[in-house]
C-alpha cells in the first residue's frame, strides 16, 4: 500500500479574514505615506548653478559657455533707513550697478551686509516684488537672512537674452531701493531720465509772516501694560515711526521680573532686538526673526531703560522701563 506523504495546508475563514485585514491596512498606510510625499517624488534635485531664466522649471540648467564675471555688492542703508541700496545711495557713484553680460556668461555675486538691518539676495525676471528667484542665485533667504557683517556668494548663468534684476529678497526692501539690473545680450533698455529742474520763478518780495508758536510735542508717556506689545499690521513700511506706532504700546513700564511678550500681528517677519538702530544690538535680548502670528517673550530682572528695535525694519523702535 502506498502512502501520500505530501503535506496539505489548510486555514480557517477567520484566519483568512484576519490576513486580508492586515494586508488592507498595510496598503492603506503605505498609500498614505506615498501620497503625503508626493511633492518629493515629483521633485528634482536643485541645480548647482542657476537655471535658465524664463521657464526655468523645464529648460534645465543654463550652460556656462562664455566669460566669468564677478560683481561685488554691499547692502547699505540711509541714516533714517528709509532708502536702501547696493554699494552707494542714489546720486552717488556705483549706485545699484548694472551688470552687462552675454548669453552663456556666468556672473559670480560676492555680497556682504554692510548695513545694520537684515538682508538676503537673489536674481529674478520679475520687474516687481520679491518672487520668482532663479535657483542657485540666492544668498540667504528672507526667513534666514544675512545679519550685519555676514556675507555670501552665488552664481547666475544667463540662458537667454533679456533683462533680469538682482534684489534684496526681504519683503519691502526692493521697494525701498535694493534692486539693480542685469542686461543679457543686445537688449534695448529704457534709461531713467531725470527731469530738468524748473527755472526758479521770480517772486515778489513779501514780508515774512510772523512765526507761529508751536507747542512742543512730548515723547509718549508709558501706558498701562497688559503684558503684550503688538507689532501692528503695516509696521514693516516706513511711516509708523512718525507717530511711534511701530510697536504698540511704544513705551511701557514693568516691574523687575515681569514677563513681556511681543505679538507679531503684521504680515511681515520682524525682530525685537535690544539696542538702537544707530548703535546696533547691545546683546541684552534678541528674538531673532519671527514670522507673522508668532510671539516672543523676555523677562528683565534689572531696573533701567531698555530701548529696542527691529533688525529688518530699523525705523521700528520701542522702549521698556523696568522699575
Amino acid at each position: 500500500m502506498s502512502h501520500d506523504n505530501s503535506q496539505v495546508y489548510r486555514t480557517t475563514p477567520a484566519r483568512t479574514g484576519k490576513m486580508m485585514i492586515i494586508m488592507l491596512g498595510i496598503c492603506i498606510v503605505g498609500g498614505a505615506i506615498f501620497f503625503s510625499m508626493w511633492d518629493y517624488w515629483i521633485s528634482e534635485p536643485a541645480p548647482v548653478v542657476a537655471m535658465m531664466a524664463g521657464d526655468s522649471g523645464s529648460a534645465g540648467p543654463a550652460a556656462h559657455t562664455g566669460a566669468t564675471l564677478t560683481q561685488v555688492l554691499h547692502f547699505i542703508e540711509s541714516s533714517d533707513f528709509r532708502t536702501l541700496a547696493f554699494n552707494s545711495l542714489p546720486g552717488e557713484p556705483d549706485h545699484n550697478p548694472t551688470v552687462k553680460m552675454e548669453v552663456g556668461d556666468k556672473v559670480i555675486f560676492d555680497v556682504d551686509n554692510a548695513g545694520k538691518s537684515f538682508h538676503s539676495f537673489g536674481v529674478t525676471t520679475e520687474d516687481e516684488g520679491f518672487g520668482g528667484i532663479v535657483p542657485g542665485s540666492e544668498v540667504a533667504t528672507a526667513s534666514n537672512p544675512l545679519k550685519p557683517g555676514e556675507s555670501g556668494t552665488s552664481e547666475f548663468i544667463a540662458g537667454e537674452e533679456g533683462v533680469y534684476y538682482y534684489i534684496c529678497t526681504v519683503p519691502g526692501h526692493r521697494e525701498q531701493g535694493m534692486v539693480g539690473k542685469i542686461i543679457v545680450g543686445d537688449v534695448s533698455v529704457e534709461e531713467e531720465v531725470m527731469e530738468a529742474a524748473p527755472e526758479p520763478e521770480v517772486m515778489e518780495e513779501v514780508a515774512a509772516p510772523e512765526p507761529e508758536v508751536m507747542e512742543e510735542v512730548a515723547a509718549p508717556e508709558p501706558v498701562a501694560f497688559d503684558g503684550v506689545i503688538s507689532i501692528p499690521d503695516g509696521s514693516g513700511v516706513p511711516g509708523c515711526d512718525e507717530t511711534n506706532e511701530c510697536y504698540l504700546p511704544y513705551h511701557v513700564t514693568v516691574s523687575a521680573g515681569e514677563e513681556i511678550t511681543w505679538s507679531n500681528d503684521d504680515t511681515a517677519a520682524h525682530t525685537v532686538t535690544s539696542g538702537t538702530p544707530a548703535g546696533g544690538a547691545d546683546g541684552k535680548f534678541d528674538s531673532s526673526l519671527f514670522m507673522a502670528g508668532g510671539t516672543f517673550s523676555v523677562t528683565l530682572d534689572e531696573a533701567g531703560e531698555y530701548p529696542y528695535f527691529c533688525m529688518v525694519h530699523p525705523w521700528m523702535t520701542g522702549v521698556i522701563t523696568v522699575n
